[in-house]
């Protein structure tokens, strides 16, 4: 009997595990397709984080915030001066980024993000503990550090002059801590990463998920009706898998099923919020990455969000085959195209690599391949949920 008649036969008679076992083919081989794809890529990034010194929020403020020198502070990107009162209430342009706006300490949170991401990358591939050597100096800065460090709330985000000191809508700016959370997963076993510090840097976000879930903006942001709430659910799922809280996880599926999936996504897969809006191509992308993130951080054997479906065939693939045309070929798009960056969108979205790899779409990963895997546009990179992806093959 030849070898792969052998397996068949073997899979036949042992069913499920069979099942597992070829799920863990697909898994593995979509992620060493990754590697090759990125190895050089994240060895470049690597060494650059090398030469990277922290910087934290408390190296630059603004005379806007009404918060402290550890407070997280944000401006709503779409909102301005209004020339008939220039030192009155900003008003608002729906999608067009104002900018003048403090962001210095969002892009303070990418460069963290975008340090320890790349760190973690590299040690994943070369079980190098100098990269967790490097990324622990950074992760102490932001959570541990009493000079340095961030206070585990959003009160001060996304701010509007003249009308508000911070907002719900302001959580969004942390899914950038996502890779963060994950990179401290992927390193948490190396020698150099003592129990100490693991729980120093799981006490910051266990801090950080009590505020999302207690106070009045995280409540407000877990309700919004689009892209916020998804992106809600999927840093709660994020960082609950980092503390372990299991019971934050299973809350986070359910609501997956239970609200985001049946209140967002249309008949045909479409996300009608999301179009409605000034960028509706970006946001549509942002929304699915956001959903397909979510499946792939919260499922368990026991709860595979993956192939979860309603009643009337919604699904996140139902999701995934709607946009995919308009990500291999966006000139098809049949709506609006989008008031700013247009030209920018799509680059490498995780929904495709991620999608390809829970339903075995070659199409998805080659288009995948050859899309922008290093964005510069900053509009693209804070609307990139996920920039280091093998961190997040399980």
């Amino acid at each position: 009997m030849r070898y792969l008649d052998y397996m068949i036969y073997v899979c036949l008679l042992v069913g499920s595990l069979c099942v597992s076992w070829v799920d863990l083919a697909i898994d593995t081989s979509y992620e060493k397709e990754a590697e090759q794809i990125l190895g050089k890529q994240i060895l470049r990034r690597a060494a650059w984080a090398m030469q990277q010194q922290p910087v934290t929020i408390t190296a630059e403020q603004s005379s806007r915030s009404s918060g402290g020198k550890h407070d997280f502070f944000s401006e709503g990107d779409y909102w301005w001066p209004n020339p008939a009162d220039p030192n009155g209430p900003y008003i608002q342009r729906d999608g067009m980024t104002n900018p003048d706006n403090f962001v210095a300490h969002r892009k303070a949170m990418i460069r963290f993000s975008q340090i320890v991401g790349a760190l973690a990358s590299a040690y994943r591939l070369t079980n190098d503990e100098k990269y967790v050597m490097h990324a622990l100096k950074h992760l102490e800065a932001w959570f541990v550090n009493p000079e340095t460090r961030m206070n585990p709330n959003l009160l001060y985000a996304q701010a509007i002059k003249g009308r508000f000191t911070g907002r719900g809508i302001g959580i969004i700016d942390t899914i950038h801590l996502m890779e963060v959370a994950q990179g401290i997963l992927v390193m948490k076993d190396a020698a150099v990463f003592s129990n100490g510090r693991l729980k120093q840097f799981k006490a910051w976000f266990s801090a950080y998920l009590a505020w999302l879930i207690n106070h009045p903006y995280g409540k407000d942001e877990m309700s919004a009706e689009n892209n916020h709430g998804t992106c809600w659910t999927m840093q709660v799922a994020s960082f609950a898998k980092l503390v372990g809280d299991e019971q934050l996880l299973d809350f986070c599926r359910k609501r997956y099923k239970t609200v985001l999936l049946p209140n967002q996504m249309a008949q045909d897969g479409s996300f009608p919020r999301e179009l409605k809006r000034t960028k509706p191509y970006g946001y549509s992308l942002f929304n699915l990455d956001a959903m397909v993130m979510l499946c792939q951080i919260a499922s368990i054997p026991t709860d595979n969000l993956w192939d979860f479906q309603l009643a009337d065939g919604r699904s996140i693939k139902k999701g995934m085959t709607f946009m995919f045309p308009y990500i291999k070929e966006k000139d098809t798009w049949p709506y609006a195209k989008d008031v700013m960056y247009w030209d920018y969108w799509p680059v490498a979205q995780p929904a495709l690599l991620f999608g390809a790899k829970a339903f075995d779409e070659k199409l998805w990963l080659a288009t995948w391949k050859k899309l922008d895997h290093e964005p510069k546009v900053e509009e693209v990179i804070r609307n990139l949920p996920i920039r280091n992806p093998i961190i997040w093959f399980r």
